[in-house]
């Protein structure tokens, strides 16, 4: 089978599954396939009840959820500014999730709370207000700038985070370790309410999204030609940021700051099925479900019984495929 055959949603689908179940098997105490299927079935050991069904079940499908998620933003961040290297943190919601996190930790708000509930709607509430401001910052009576809105994002990024370099300078060594950890990026504490938030989110975005992919194809064409075709795109583009805003907050405030998945899992994409949004849209969904369930595992067994922050995983995954992406881009610049 070629590569395209594999990228097809249906192959994608396949792959996913096997990874799920794959994630499922490995760790720190490792399931025998007929394990596994007798815990699933209702029988098996009361140990392997508990790691398959309490802890390893609902953090494996919140990975699949929340890779969805941030590689569908991607993918709808890339589509809005016309940019193939465009990440959906450029907005400001992952700097302004950042801060509102660092914050409650900060405060210690809700301190011992099951779930860290308190921490997941602060960084929720603070990535949705710094894209809002950053929406705010772009939008004039002419309509809104995508350069701007670029603009604007990097600069509130840049101040979200020298606020909470400021936090971190003034909490003790205990307040500080669970910051940073918390940035990195775990799914450590998923559990079956968080995997609810996660999931729902993801089927909102999906639906909200797919009537969007006719606007993505024409803004690719630039947002005059955008309206001549009879698109909104001043509308368009608001309702781009919402979703993105709300997909990216989400994902932050359940998994802390995940690098690079929205960024890579689109390109992945479009080396074979072009940038045609009808395809794109839902090849990133199960494409970024499949590689932060891979992620997840390897953040898993690798420092076994330990574990390493996700985002230190997908950095190093995904910094070296960058970097491939931009000598590409520079030589195609250079070339054309």
């Amino acid at each position: 089978m070629s590569f395209r055959g594999l990228g097809t949603p249906a192959s994608l689908t396949v792959l996913l599954v096997v990874a799920i179940c794959a994630a499922l098997s490995l760790g720190a105490v490792p399931l025998a396939p007929k394990e596994l299927i007798a815990v699933l079935s209702g029988d098996g050991d009361a140990l392997h009840r508990t790691v398959l069904l309490q802890l390893r079940l609902p953090r494996v499908l919140q990975a699949a959820s929340i890779g969805g998620l941030l590689a569908l933003t991607g993918a709808l961040s890339q589509g809005m500014f016309r940019n193939p290297l465009a990440d959906p943190s450029l907005i400001g919601v992952t700097g302004g999730a950042s801060l509102g996190g660092a914050l409650i930790l900060a405060l210690g708000i809700g301190a011992g709370l099951s779930g860290d509930i308190y921490v997941s709607l602060g960084a929720f509430v603070g990535g949705l207000l710094a894209t809002w401001l950053v929406y705010q910052i772009a939008r004039t009576a002419q309509g809104t700038s995508v350069s701007t809105l670029l603009l604007a994002g990097v600069a509130i990024t840049a101040l979200a985070g020298a606020l909470v370099n400021v936090l971190e300078m003034s909490i003790d060594n205990s307040t500080l370790r669970r910051v940073a950890l918390w940035r990195l990026g775990s799914l450590a504490g998923a559990n079956y309410q968080t995997l609810m938030i996660a999931s729902t989110a993801l089927g909102i975005l999906v639906m909200a999204s797919m009537p969007l992919r006719n606007v993505l194809n024409a803004l690719l064409l630039g947002e005059a030609e955008a309206g001549h075709l009879g698109y909104r795109s001043g509308t368009s583009k608001a309702l781009l940021t919402a979703l993105i805003a709300a997909g990216m907050g989400v994902s932050v405030a359940l998994a802390g700051a995940i690098a690079f998945v929205g960024l890579v899992v689109p390109h992945m994409v479009r080396l074979y099925s072009g940038p045609e949004h009808h395809a794109l849209l839902p090849r990133c969904t199960l494409l970024g479900a499949l590689v932060l369930v891979l992620a997840d595992l390897l953040s898993r067994i690798l420092l076994a019984p330990g574990e390493i922050p996700l985002g230190i995983v997908t950095a190093l995954l995904g910094v070296p495929y960058f970097l491939v992406l931009l000598r590409r881009y520079q030589a195609r610049l250079v070339f054309s």
